[in-house]
């Protein structure tokens, strides 16, 4: 078994990011298909936004479809966009964001293991910088991937009663 620091991951992930598109808020944030939420396994903001929290009766259909079911990156470059789409957005824009960049991370069969979430000031990201990320995101695809399969996602099961 593959033993995986996964903070570091993430760190040197949100590190790359930082030079190019550039972020001041970013989560890794893991896709939990039983339950159909996101949970947060790294932020670079824990006070507002703690690790092992969940998102899942916000996310919007839209944002949904794009990044889960479509597997494609997600933009969204001004706080109209933003609010459309999430419900923290007061929250978002007092950290000075106004824009947000959401990359899938695939495994090798193609399904969504988890979603980075590269938030920064409104109308500094565009489709270039969506560009820019999913290079740095496929730039350290092996490693995102195993860091979020280092979580299970199973919700493990009762054990079943005997009735004899």
């Amino acid at each position: 078994m593959i033993t995986v620091n996964t903070d570091a991951v993430f760190q040197q992930t949100l590190e790359a990011m930082q030079k190019e598109p550039g972020v001041i808020l970013f989560t890794a944030l893991q896709w939990i298909p039983q339950r159909s939420s996101l949970k947060r396994l790294f932020t670079s903001h824990p006070a507002d936004y703690p690790v092992g929290g969940e998102k899942t009766v916000e996310i919007s259909p839209g944002w949904l479809g794009t990044v889960i079911e479509d597997k494609t990156p997600f933009l969204a470059a001004d706080l109209a966009a933003l609010r459309g789409v999430f419900t923290d957005s007061a929250l978002i824009q007092q950290l000075g964001c106004g824009a947000v960049i959401n990359v899938p991370v695939l495994d090798q069969q193609n399904n969504v293991v988890g979603v980075l979430a590269l938030l920064d000031a409104e109308g500094k990201y565009t489709q270039q910088s969506v560009e820019t990320a999913v290079d740095v995101t496929r730039a350290n695809l092996t490693e995102l991937v195993q860091a979020f399969e280092a979580h299970p996602t199973e919700i493990p099961e009762t054990p079943a009663k005997d009735t004899v």
